[in-house]
């Protein structure tokens, strides 16, 4: 009978190390992200999983409020802010659908920007090399907002000066959502339910974009097929929220 006993015991603590072992697996992979799983980016408290480009850390401009994260914009430098600097991700993604929510201050500037390689003895900033979805204010009648918003494809949802997309944003300070979508060299911007914005990367059309553009003498601009995700310090009051990827 005791050796029944000891068996049972021994089999069940078995079972409860194996058991144990699968669930630290299953909690590896999930933060490896598989594809098909929406992986949080942002954990609505902290700025775990973020640095500022170039730094260890996240700059103590960013801050996790109310669930989402705020560039507070009260102390500028230059064109960006005393201890911010663009946010981006410790991961690198190369296929991914990016869903976030953002909204900005009046005449507010900021940006979405991906494929971000950070090498900052070649690249100063991350627009060196990512291109970006502009996050704007775009004005409303009668109001002016960020003077971009006068310039073609420098406005809210555009392919940073180089493609114009369809106008979908939200009045200022309402939550907008985008998506992201960049499989495989194709790229489609989504915004507030509606598809604004579609192109292909690395072809001859996206070279011929490039050279008639602000980064023409930018070699690595719009090079590389896998980076960082950035969100852009422009110096103003911004905020983003529900972040999520899935790699494709």
């Amino acid at each position: 009978m005791q050796k029944i006993l000891f068996a049972a015991l021994v089999a069940g603590a078995i079972s409860c190390s194996t058991g144990r072992q699968n669930s630290n697996m299953t909690n590896d992979n999930t933060s490896a992200g598989k594809a098909d799983e929406w992986i949080p980016l942002f954990d609505g408290k902290t700025t775990k999983g973020w640095h500022s480009y170039g730094k260890a850390t996240a700059g103590k401009a960013w801050k996790a409020e109310n669930g989402a994260l705020r560039l507070d914009a009260a102390s500028k430098k230059d064109w960006q802010v005393a201890e911010g600097g663009d946010l981006v991700t410790d991961e690198e993604f190369e296929n991914f659908h990016l869903k976030l929510e953002w909204k900005v201050a009046p005449k507010a500037n900021s940006g979405i920007i991906f494929f971000v390689h950070e090498d900052t003895s070649k690249y100063r900033y991350t627009w060196h090399t990512g291109p970006e979805m502009q996050v704007l204010d775009n004005g409303e009648a009668g109001r002016d907002g960020h003077p971009d918003a006068k310039i073609t494809s420098h406005r809210a949802g555009d392919l940073y000066d180089l493609i114009v997309s369809k106008e979908a944003v939200k009045p200022v300070g309402e939550w907008n959502q985008i998506e992201l979508v960049a499989n495989k060299g194709k790229l489609d911007f989504y915004m507030n339910g509606q598809h604004t914005l579609s192109t292909t990367m690395w072809d001859d059309n996206w070279n011929a974009l490039v050279a008639k553009s602000k980064f023409k003498a930018m070699k690595g601009f719009g090079t590389f097929r896998k980076g960082r995700i950035g969100l852009q310090d422009h110096g103003d009051d911004v905020w983003f929220r529900n972040i999520v990827i899935k790699r494709l």
